[in-house]
């Protein structure tokens, strides 16, 4: 609940001017319009209207408001949070209070433009800024503190004016400033908590409970939220529960820097910093060359000579020292030129630490070791970007010798043997300045030659260790017939099924991978009685299929019924030659595709008919919860039917398929997989599409297994979607949109019932997911992602990029399709800055500047925008969307 307005005597309340953007200054009108309260509980309040000056002003109130309360956010109960995610959310929070610093800045200015003597309509302004600030219902009393500066510069505006309307305004704003004074003082624990760390702007609950002040805060932003909207996704400290976590170097954290803990197991590194050294240097060189050992020497540039004032190298006594070392095959690196802590330094004097001792080492060697070590491994932002800048890798250790420090050599021998045996593996720090160590080393290596890992080398790259092969289908190659007939000529005409047959064969082709020269299509006059089951006979059971291979037939048309003289019923597939009178004779029975089914010598078989009819006389097949083990195994033939004899199929499906075969597709799609195991099974499928057309027509589809099955499941692996979502990504249309609400409005179930090739009833349990590794998880959740994007799902399609990169914080692709959902609601600041990060993960990505240069244009950031569109260019210089780029940059 909101408190109390500061001033009683408060004027008028009016509407905050929505939208934000940088303040332009207007002259304004004569006069103010005052606006109606427009804001609930909670919000950042109504905003004052007093031409387009004071919208603008207003505006930016707004903005400072929203950092204000984020920090806020933030912040809270930062204790409980893991140490890299309160990393982050400081960072953020650092981010935010100098963008509200900068934002207090240009209000300064603009107020003082906004009460200039010679602006006839500065009081009525005022009136409206300081009315939002001192009684806005949606406004708490700690909210009002982010306005203290601007308060103050206001106050100091007016003093100039000796004006009687002026005097009024400096008592009232004076009367604020002391209400705000009152705030402060009852909250300046709190408020030095959060903002202690961040500068001396503060803000915490003066009347309202500060607990209830930063509860309520929650309730309109998260923490979360506020991360992602600035570039952050914190990743799972621990893979989920049942997931394989990934196997990645600790190298791999930073592309720009070796780990110890990033090298292979059983694999030592050691290195020697500070030199060269007159003596102690060629002493170590020789007794790693008496064991055999490399080794990395790190030299600081006053060693090895100066450089005059044109940046020439002049070399001196050392540089002959570190010359032999490379001879000799031992790399050399760059440990800066004076041993400087850089962390401290910045600009021209942190570059000359680097590029000097980078030049002095190449006037010694082009074959300098292109790598540098930070001394005291203080590093900052800078500092890495430079030496990105100088094409050099940094190199930390992970044990310390503490031979600068420990004076007994047979100690320091312990410490480092200790440590090896510790961690198994590792980059060793010693020194070649002092005696001890080269009194130490031989006592180490002797130990290490006896030591299971013996290998020594200088890690240039390290690739991590082979994921889990994940479960896979084991098909050897993959068939299909697929059928489809709209123009009979006995027969009612259908409208759908030749686009069935069509959405089928593409999907089977694009999604699945199945050759297109074993998908097997007829089409209305193809799809004659002669070659059906000529495709059955010849094309399959006598051309090429083997027993580790798959069949996938579809066929789409009318089913008919026949009863027998035993009182059974008999189905059939009708031909576009049958006629109904004759088709007892001339359609193709049930009892027929049985016995092609048997006769088939593929492992997996798995017949769909978007037809209806009944009287299949089938055997019902036992589902097993541990197929993924024994699938391969056993033999499966299986059907799924789009209803039963008495139904009619319905057409009436988006995008000219019937509602069967839509529900079909969306299936395949991924809604199919049940399990979340990136495997769609016949079986999912079925209890996917089952009681999904049931609740949207009045079909019953019908699922089972055909004789001869032995319990085998026809398996469709999912691929991982490799799409990058940009304006030319197609979204479902809203008939789709609509018919799939009412498809998944019913969360699947462990287990659903459904009618068998018979016409009773069957319970489908789907199988249980087997342990994923994070990697596919994270797939499977920005394939999600995507779906849920196509659908116009916003919320949650973010949801799931969002998860992806938890579970994945490198995954290029899902940052871009975060990004696109944010600029896809017109969020363009957020969605550059995913954008900015998609290109950091993934630099050759084309469609990802694309991307880019269309949020900063959105966002008014012309320069950027050209920036990004030019990189697009040089990347895709032929694309279909490079003339409207260059057409884009013209206009910018």
């Amino acid at each position: 609940m909101t408190s109390k307005p500061i001033k009683i005597a408060a004027t008028v309340v009016v509407a905050l001017a929505a939208g934000a953007g940088t303040y332009t200054y207007t002259r304004p009108a004569a006069t103010a319009t005052p606006g109606t309260p427009a804001s609930a509980s909670g919000s950042q309040g109504a905003a004052p209207q007093a031409g387009a000056d004071t919208a603008a002003v207003a505006s930016q109130f707004r903005d400072l408001l929203g950092n204000f309360r984020k920090i806020i956010v933030l912040l809270a109960d930062e204790q409980s949070l893991s140490e890299g995610a309160r990393d982050e959310a400081r960072k953020v929070g650092q981010a935010l209070f100098h963008e509200n610093q900068e934002r207090i800045a240009r209000l300064d200015a603009a107020l003082d433009q906004l009460t200039a003597p010679t602006n006839p309509g500065r009081f009525e302004a005022l009136d409206s800024l300081l009315t939002y600030i001192e009684s806005d219902p949606g406004l708490y009393d700690a909210d009002r503190l982010a306005f203290r500066e601007l308060l103050q510069s206001m106050l100091a505006d007016v003093a100039k004016d000796s004006s009687l309307p002026a005097i009024k305004l400096h008592k009232r704003i004076s009367e604020d400033l002391d209400a705000l004074g009152e705030i402060e003082r009852n909250y300046e624990k709190e408020i030095r908590q959060i903002f202690g760390n961040l500068g001396q702007r503060a803000i915490e609950l003066k009347r309202e409970r500060w607990d209830d002040y930063v509860a309520q805060l929650k309730k309109l932003y998260s923490r979360e939220q506020i991360l992602k909207e600035n570039g952050i996704v914190v990743p799972y400290a621990t893979p989920p529960a049942g997931s394989i976590p990934d196997a990645k170097p600790a190298a791999k954290k930073d592309e720009a820097e070796i780990f110890g803990l990033g090298l292979p197991k059983k694999t030592i590194v050691l290195t020697f910093d500070d030199g060269p050294h007159r003596r102690y240097t060629e002493e170590i060189s020789a007794i790693l060359k008496q064991y055999g050992v490399p080794a990395v020497f790190f030299n600081v540039g006053r060693n090895l000579g100066s450089l005059d004032a044109e940046g020439h190298a002049k070399l001196g006594a050392g540089a002959e020292v570190s010359r032999k070392l490379m001879k000799e095959g031992y790399a050399v690196g760059n440990h800066s030129f004076s041993h400087a802590q850089l962390s401290k330094q910045t600009g021209d004097k942190l570059k000359g630490e680097i590029l000097g001792t980078d030049t002095l080492l190449k006037a010694i060697s082009p074959e300098r070791a292109a790598l540098f070590r930070f001394p005291y491994g203080a590093r900052n932002s800078e500092g890495m970007a430079a030496l990105a800048d100088a094409h050099l890798k940094s190199v930390m250790w992970n044990i310390d010798s503490l031979d600068w420090a420990d004076p007994v050599p047979s100690s320091i021998t312990n410490r480092v043997l200790a440590s090896v045996d510790k961690a198994g593996r590792g980059i060793v720090l010693f020194h070649d300045i002092h005696e001890r160590t080269v009194k130490a080393l031989p006592a180490v290596l002797d130990k290490l030659a006896g030591w299971d890992g013996t290998s020594f080398q200088v890690a240039k790259s390290t690739a991590p260790a082979p994921e889990k092969v994940p479960v896979t289908t084991g098909y050897a190659n993959s068939w299909a017939v697929v059928i489809g007939i709209d123009d009979y000529a006995k027969w009612p005409k259908l409208q759908y099924a030749v686009r069935d047959a069509q959405g089928i064969r593409e999907t089977l082709i694009e999604k699945f991978a199945f050759a297109p020269e074993r998908v097997v299509t007829l089409k209305n006059g193809e799809a004659t009685r002669n070659n059906i089951l000529a495709a059955f006979h010849d094309k399959l059971a006598h051309g090429g299929v083997q027993k580790n291979d798959r069949i996938f037939v579809f066929f789409a048309g009318h089913g008919a019924t026949r009863k027998l003289s035993s009182g059974r019923d008999l189905g059939y597939i009708v031909p576009v030659d049958s006629d109904p009178a004759q088709f007892a004779t001339d359609a193709i029975p049930m009892t027929e595709i049985q016995n092609i089914a048997e006769s088939l010598t593929a492992k997996h078989a798995f017949f769909v008919m978007d037809a209806c009819y009944s009287g299949l006389g089938l055997t019902r097949g036992a589902g097993s919860s541990s197929f993924l083990r024994d699938n391969a195994k056993r033999i499966g033939r299986q059907m799924l039917t789009a209803g039963g004899g008495d139904q009619l199929v319905a057409d009436g499906g988006p995008n000219g398929h019937s509602v069967f075969t839509w529900t079909l597709l969306q299936g395949l799609a991924g809604k199919g997989d049940l399990n979340g195991d990136g495997l769609i099974t016949a079986t999912e499928l079925a209890a996917y599409v089952a009681p999904a057309v049931s609740s949207v027509s009045n079909q019953t589809p019908a699922f089972g297994s055909l004789p001869g099955s032995e319990g085998g499941d026809f398996v469709f692996e999912l691929p991982g979607e490799t799409e990058f979502l940009s304006p030319n990504t197609t979204q479902l249309s809203t008939e789709a949109i609509a018919l799939n609400s009412k498809l998944d409005a019913k969360p699947a179930a462990a287990s659903v019932t459904v009618k068998d090739l018979q016409g009773g009833e069957q319970k489908i349990v789907t199988p249980g997911a087997v342990p994923t590794s994070t990697r596919q998880l994270a797939q499977r959740a920005n394939d999600r992602g995507l779906q849920l994007y196509k659908e116009k799902q916003y919320a949650a399609a973010e949801a799931q990029f969002t998860e992806a990169l938890k579970l994945r914080p490198d995954f290029a692709l899902a940052a871009n399709n975060l990004g696109f959902v944010f600029y896809k609601q017109e969020k363009y600041r957020e969605a550059a800055r995913w954008f900015e990060n998609t290109v950091k993960m993934d630099p050759s990505r084309a469609i990802a500047y694309l991307n880019l240069g269309d949020a900063y244009a959105k966002a008014g950031d012309a320069a950027k925008a050209k920036a990004a569109y030019k990189t697009y260019l040089e990347l895709a210089p032929t694309a279909s969307t490079a003339p409207a780029v260059r057409q884009k940059m013209e206009k910018l």
